[in-house]
């Protein structure tokens, strides 16, 4: 279902995709945490055929499975509706990270920017480079709390109901930020 008011299915239009929602999950835990959250909604904005139909308030969480001494992030989740495959999804988050100096080292090392593609509609992907719905958005507080903020109804296939898993899920520390803004 979109999440665009007043969107239509264009499935039997001649030559068009219909829309399908996707959920970015985006966290920062170095540099400028909040500028580099902002920058990689902008980024999200400019890419083709992707609409923004919104973006999580801030939540600060401690890092997950992180090396010690790792700072907390600050994690937001964008949902848009595309018409791109998930694969060119999944490149364009890659290409944000990397335009933020994101460096892959360590597994769960602290990080400028880290953009994870959750879901894209109801697909399922399990690829070396892609698995859909993410393998681990059901169990990550910082993924399901600012998400079910955005979308009540917000539901990750396979798994459930996201406000269910909240609630199934073990307290992780994440912590509404209402002092920091994301600007449209």
């Amino acid at each position: 279902m979109s999440t665009i008011p007043g969107a239509f299915d264009v499935d039997t239009l001649s030559g068009m995709k219909p829309l399908t929602q996707v959920v970015y999950s985006v966290g920062s835990n170095l540099g400028d945490r909040l500028e580099n959250l902002q920058a990689a909604v902008a980024a999200l904005r400019d890419t083709p055929d992707l609409m923004i139909a919104a973006v999580s308030p801030v939540y600060e969480t401690a890092p997950v499975d992180a090396p010690a001494g790792s700072p907390d992030f600050l994690n937001i989740v964008v949902v848009g509706d595309t018409t791109q495959e998930p694969l060119t999804l999944l490149d364009r988050a890659q290409a944000i990270e990397e335009a933020f100096g994101r460096v892959r080292t360590i597994e769960h090392a602290p990080r400028t920017l880290d953009v994870d593609l959750v879901m894209v509609g109801r697909r399922t992907v399990d690829t070396d480079r892609l698995v859909l719905p993410h393998p681990d958005a059901h169990q990550r507080a910082f993924v399901l709390i600012p998400w079910l903020a955005v979308d009540p109804e917000a539901e990750l296939p396979g798994k459930g109901r996201v406000a269910d898993l909240i609630a199934a899920t073990p307290d992780q520390g994440v912590r509404l930020r209402a002092d920091l803004v994301i600007e449209d």
